[in-house]
């Protein structure tokens, strides 16, 4: 690990990880929600080397933090998925897991742990607050979490995140979406209607129906002020 353990964190290694790979550093940081009944059995199951995953870190309910694996480690907890060119996120990320069934509020003495937990990772590898994404933002064809009830524009405004502002022209919402970073094929109507699910589930949660110009005009403030390919190491 770079530097002294986080303080008030609990170490609790997990024996699921490996080398990054490539000699790579972590440039982003993935959110993720533990669909388990409790912390203490999400802790067990990371931690279960049978279960082959794990993350960097568990933040608790009441703001507990636990660290399974080293920052400089890779650890097992993006699996497929893509965010620009990175396809192996595992080796270009640190994994933050948050005891939630997905069904509920994220408490505040949560956020507020997972607030600090990321203002000191950002700090030491330099990761800047548009390298933060959510699982279901590097693979929706299979994730959706942290789920719609995760309140990204706090995060955004303690600059620990990005938000789109309003009042910029709906541009072309998947050529757009692709700047920002997410992986959309070029021909697919199943893939348009998972890059808009993804989307919609991080920055209007509760928005429904058909693609409309909201929606793109938000993508396109997003693409315009944090295009991947300008903020990420990618080679």
């Amino acid at each position: 690990m770079v530097g002294p353990q986080p303080p008030g964190v609990i170490d609790h290694p997990s024996p699921s990880f490996g080398e990054r790979r490539g000699g790579a550093r972590p440039d982003l940081i993935v959110l993720h929600y533990t669909a388990m009944h409790s912390a203490e059995a999400a802790l067990e199951r990371l931690c279960d080397r049978s279960a082959e995953v794990s993350a960097h870190y568990l933040v608790c309910e009441r703001g507990r933090v636990w660290q399974m694996v080293p920052e400089e480690a890779r650890a097992w907890h993006a699996g497929a998925g893509r965010w620009g060119r990175v396809e192996d996120v595992n080796s270009r990320s640190i994994g933050i897991e948050l005891a939630n069934t997905g069904a509920h509020p994220f408490p505040d003495p949560q956020m507020v742990a997972l607030a600090a937990l990321m203002r000191g990772i950002m700090a030491r590898w330099n990761i800047p607050p548009q390298r933060v994404i959510g699982h279901s933002d590097m693979a929706p064809h299979r994730k959706h979490d942290p789920g719609p009830r995760f309140d990204w524009r706090r995060l955004a405004r303690q600059g620990l995140s990005v938000w789109p502002a309003e009042g910029r022209a709906p541009g072309d919402f998947h050529a757009d979406a692709r700047r920002f970073g997410y992986a959309v094929p070029d021909v697919s109507d199943s893939a348009d209607d998972l890059s808009l699910r993804a989307f919609r589930l991080r920055f209007r949660p509760w928005a429904t129906g058909p693609l409309d110009d909201t929606d793109r005009a938000l993508m396109a403030d997003l693409a315009a002020r944090f295009p991947v390919d300008r903020t990420a190491g990618d080679p």
